[in-house]
């Protein structure tokens, strides 16, 4: 029997994206979402955020990463990875949403955002190539 690794989240970002590139020239674009939920406490209903980091790798890391700014509400499909490293003599980890799919939905808390107009024409936009598989768009922008 496999194991399943699978995580679905819809959130807004808590910041711009970040863009950087490997010395083999691979992209990776790094961002944290906040993902709102509500519980009962007593009586009465609390508000509280979860903050999930994400990375997307390869091209559509590069063709996304113009379109994830502050705000903007994503949907995110991916795996969780959890990564181990040592830095000063201290054992550190943490966990990350390795993205395979994600999904711009709603405009950024601002209204039109820093994109202007892209942010309503990008809507329902999908960047979609899971690790593993050849980038299937030709252009940057695959819409």
């Amino acid at each position: 029997m496999k194991d399943i690794n699978r995580v679905t989240l819809v959130g807004r970002l808590t910041r711009d994206a970040e863009l950087r590139y490997t010395n083999s020239g691979l992209q990776i674009c790094k961002f944290s979402v906040a993902v709102n939920t509500s519980r009962k406490s007593g009586d009465s209903w609390t508000d509280e955020a979860n903050f999930f980091d994400v990375v997307i790798m390869g091209r559509q890391a590069e063709s996304i990463h113009r379109f994830l700014k502050k705000g903007k509400q994503v949907g995110i499909d991916g795996e969780l990875r959890h990564d181990r490293w040592e830095q000063d003599g201290q054992k550190r980890s943490r966990v990350e949403v390795f993205a395979q799919f994600v999904q711009l939905l709603g405009g950024g808390s601002g209204g039109g955002g820093a994109g202007g107009g892209a942010d309503r024409a990008d809507e329902g936009a999908a960047y979609d190539a899971p690790v593993g598989e050849p980038d299937r768009f030709e252009d940057d922008v695959p819409f």
